[in-house]
């Protein structure tokens, strides 16, 4: 499928299925912390990237074959609310299935009250908040010319009046760059304003745009969410289990998943042992024939090795072996 993939574990969404709305990079930012690597040229102006029907009928598909779902989850190879129609697509899965639909966003466009009314429908909306002040939103979400951090602020808070479902911030946690004291602060005295329902504290655990970027030790981990805490519940860092299906069409699957992000070579060495029932010769065997495709290189970040899918623009940071 060219939209749909996976699904893909994880502690705060279960069973997410992924819905990518746009091409490879579509982004009103360029984060330092960025998995998909840097936004070479800014998109600003909202699209209808691809039929809408077509993604939908991807979507249909998918969940047809699919009975342990627990999120529909809208999240683009950029910023996920250039995309227009959004707001079509939410309604029209929710009227397909009882899947509840969450979308992530930077929440950069969450100042249009176009985009707003979009989003309305969604079971939960997921924007980002990094920094608490001017300074750091600059220096780690990087905008494109003209988004600036008191609109952003603005967007989010509107947003939070109008909109009955679930709104869960999400805090990248760097180290060195928004995880001193005052940093976290700053970002506790924002989201006091903005009010959301929960906080989900995420990491750079993926290789990033920028090679600087570091996961921060348990110490600031903590300090965070002892710090956010104080304005609403904080999920903690921690890695769902990335479960592949069948063993049919595993390049296809492996593929998808590695085009939207770095796959850690441990967590899809787990997953293949769950398809092959822990045979481990077998387990090797078709990693190196996933690896033999040509479709994936190795890199290394904060000692693990991930499979990114390959690129010619020399971004990766450090190459290592295959598995």
């Amino acid at each position: 499928m060219k939209h749909v993939f996976g699904p893909v574990s994880s502690k705060r969404l279960g069973q997410s299925l992924g819905v990518d709305l746009l091409p490879l990079k579509s982004c009103t930012w360029n984060c330092v912390y960025c998995q998909l690597g840097q936004t070479r040229v800014y998109a600003t102006e909202r699209k209808e990237f691809f039929p809408k029907e077509e993604i939908l009928e991807e979507i249909r598909q998918a969940v047809a074959g699919n009975r342990t779902l627990d999120w529909i989850t809208f999240v683009g190879s950029g910023e996920t609310l250039l995309y227009r129609g959004i707001g079509w697509l939410v309604r029209q899965v929710k009227a397909m299935t009882d899947v509840p639909v969450a979308v992530i966003t930077n929440g950069s466009l969450l100042h249009l009250q176009e985009v707003r009314e979009e989003l309305l429908d969604a079971d939960a909306v997921l924007p980002s908040l990094n920094a608490g002040s001017e300074e750091l939103f600059n220096a780690i979400d990087r905008p494109a010319p003209g988004y600036d951090f008191a609109t952003h602020v603005e967007g989010i808070r509107q947003f939070r009046k109008e909109y009955r479902g679930k709104l869960w911030m999400e805090v990248m946690l760097i180290a060195g760059l928004n995880d001193s004291v005052q940093a976290l602060e700053d970002i506790a005295d924002v989201l006091d304003r903005i009010r959301p329902d929960m906080v989900h504290l995420v990491l750079p655990t993926r290789p990033a745009a920028e090679c600087s970027v570091e996961v921060p030790g348990e110490e600031s981990i903590a300090r965070a969410v002892f710090i956010l805490s104080k304005v609403a519940r904080v999920v903690s860092p921690s890695k769902g289990k990335m479960e592949l299906g069948s063993p049919e069409n595993l390049l296809e699957t492996v593929t998808s998943i590695a085009f939207r992000h770095p796959l850690q070579v441990e967590e899809l060495r787990h997953a293949l042992a769950e398809c092959f029932q822990d045979d481990r010769k077998r387990v090797v065997e078709v990693m190196e024939a996933l690896f033999a495709s040509g479709r994936f290189e190795c890199v290394r970040q904060g000692g693990e090795l991930y499979w990114m899918i390959r690129r010619n623009d020399g971004s990766q940071c450090l190459k290592g072996k295959a598995t």
